[in-house]
């Protein structure tokens, strides 16, 4: 009985010992990427005041967007082994991937929103500015998006952390620097990845845009009147649709016909296929905001607090001091809309000439605020190290 106590006790004293030398690597790796990191200076967002509805912010940038660019698109595994998912390249340069070569030049993966895709607003105008940068780019899509069906049982949740980690491992092979954005529910999966994964993150660091970190309060955002009235239909409908052509039985296809918001839909079909005990459940073991405390790669958390989607966001009380907020008065969900007014001429005396041409809309600020924080925490050395 004293030895088995001993051996115990030894046991425990290892433990707290590799604990103990663990955190101190993370704080000292800590330390040394604060002290690399430059100065972040984002852009301001000051809508004029007629486009700073939430609803014309959240709404009008799917009309602005540029035109998605010739992606090259590799079709991989999943994690399951189940699927194939879609990645779509914009290249910087052409990429040679065969015999094991690495790619120094930064590459910046978009995790995309809920029925999002490469086609999505944000990820045109994201890829347009990547390869300004002189990044390469790519959009990981979820099992089902992208025009890829799911083959397997597994869709896609907001708090799959192992197909993220994936995903970027897979990409690891490749690329040596990768740099990661996260959008709304891709936002979420991201930054629980980050908090998560901690040190064994897979990438350099990592912008979150709009993203329901609190998943429960998310869900009740939803259910305001004009949120379950606009939003609801126009994200619920193409993910029924997919759940319908998928192997389902009678009764669920009957519960899920009668779906009109989210919420129901995670009860009837995400949480039971994704191994939850119900909806509730599923935003409880899914939401980031318990995980930011955690994250020990550099992140930016951008927010709008006019968001009609998000519900809670985090303070800096929820995060690690890795980890910089970045709150908007105005944006809307993924909106981040802006108005350039034609520039007046001016004549010969120096008197204002009225322009007849129309001021211009653009989605930018996103992207450029992505490529300062990127930046900011090393981007550019990175690629010069290498």
């Amino acid at each position: 009985m004293i030895d088995l106590i001993k051996k115990q006790i030894k046991l425990q004293t290892r433990i707290v010992a590799v604990k103990a030398a663990k955190k101190k690597r993370a704080t000292a790796r800590s330390q040394l990427s604060l002290s690399k990191r430059g100065q972040f200076n984002p852009p301001p967002f000051n809508p004029p005041f007629w486009l700073s509805n939430p609803h014309l912010q959240t709404i009008l940038p799917k009309f602005v967007a540029p035109q998605a660019p010739k992606y090259r698109r590799e079709i991989l595994r999943d994690s399951l082994n189940e699927s194939d998912v879609a990645y779509d390249f914009y290249d910087a340069h052409p990429v040679d991937n065969t015999d094991d070569k690495i790619e120094t030049t930064p590459l910046v993966v978009l995790f995309h929103g809920m029925e999002g895709s490469s086609d999505s607003h944000y990820a045109r105008v994201l890829a347009h500015q990547m390869h300004a940068e002189g990044w390469h780019f790519v959009v990981a899509h979820f099992r089902s998006c992208g025009g890829v069906p799911a083959k397997g049982r597994v869709f896609y949740n907001a708090g799959d952390t192992a197909e993220i980690h994936h995903m970027l491992q897979t990409l690891r092979q490749h690329y040596q620097n990768i740099y990661a954005v996260g959008v709304s529910l891709g936002g979420n999966a991201l930054a629980k990845y980050m908090g998560e994964y901690a040190d064994d993150a897979q990438c350099e660091a990592a912008v979150v845009v709009s993203a329901p970190v609190d998943m429960s309060s998310a869900a009740v955002s939803m259910h305001r009147f004009v949120s379950h009235k606009i939003y609801t239909p126009y994200l619920l409908n193409p993910i029924i649709k997919k759940a319908l052509l998928n192997e389902i039985s009678e009764e669920e296809i009957e519960a899920i016909k009668s779906v009109d918001r989210i919420s129901d839909f995670d009860t009837i079909f995400t949480a039971p296929r994704h191994g939850y005990r119900s909806n509730t459940d599923y935003y409880y073991r899914s939401s980031a905001l318990p995980h930011l405390g955690d994250v020990a790669h550099p992140m930016l958390l951008i927010s709008a607090k006019d968001d009609p989607f998000i519900g809670f966001t985090a303070t800096a009380n929820d995060v690690s001091d890795q980890v910089t907020i970045l709150d908007t008065k105005h944006g809307g969900h993924i909106g981040y809309l802006r108005y350039q007014p034609k520039a007046a001429k001016t004549t010969r005396n120096g008197a204002a000439k009225p322009s007849t041409k129309e001021g211009k809309f653009d989605i930018n600020w996103i992207p450029e605020t992505v490529s300062a924080y990127f930046k900011s925490v090393g981007i550019d050395e990175a690629t010069h190290s290498s």
